[in-house]
């Protein structure tokens, strides 16, 4: 379908406003209002028929506060001695396998989370851009698992997230095997 350029500001508007009035049934007390008037919880994380590690989906209602994170990589293992380095002496070793830089990008995470008043129990979506590491076909997400494993559905964050986990070509440089982007809501 064509549209004629001056009807598109128009068109923008008319899909903004129907877009709202969809919203209109998420407030409190119109349609979405279980029987005995409870207010939906603000943040519902769907599992799915079992369980597992990551969540099926997750609803967030409108009023519930977000923040977005840049895609986050991992921290040199020993951060003096790759500042020594030469850019092209840097290898994915001075960051480490799969694992550590995953364990190392989610400390990072929780970090700027905690700089914004969220903790890593408010995160209900990420997404993780994961390289092979030299040498291999194939990303190591196993390794990238075990890594998520320490941060959700533990003791400390018995919360997970949902999650979509992309075996990518390579990152913003060759020394990176892991980058996570996250949503957190509360």
């Amino acid at each position: 379908m064509m549209i004629v350029p001056h009807f598109r500001p128009a068109i923008l508007a008319l899909s903004i406003l129907l877009g709202m009035s969809g919203q209109a049934h998420a407030h409190p007390g119109h349609a979405d209002t279980p029987p005995g008037g409870e207010e939906p919880a603000a943040i519902e994380r769907h599992t799915g028929s079992t369980p597992g590690l990551i969540l099926q989906a997750v609803t967030v209602r409108p009023g519930t506060e977000m923040l977005y994170l840049s895609g986050q990589l991992a921290s040199p293992i020993d951060e003096q001695a790759v500042q020594a380095k030469d850019r092209s002496e840097i290898t994915a070793a001075d960051y480490g396998d799969t694992k550590t830089q995953t364990i190392s990008t989610l400390n990072k995470i929780a970090a700027i989370l905690a700089e914004h008043g969220y903790t890593m129990s408010d995160v209900i979506k990420m997404t993780a851009f994961v390289a092979a590491p030299e040498g291999q076909d194939a990303m190591d997400f196993a390794g990238f698992n075990e890594g998520f494993r320490q941060f959700f559905n533990t003791a400390d964050n018995p919360n997970t997230l949902a999650r979509s986990t992309v075996q990518v070509a390579a990152l913003a440089a060759p020394q990176f095997l892991v980058e996570l982007e996250v949503v957190a809501a509360k």
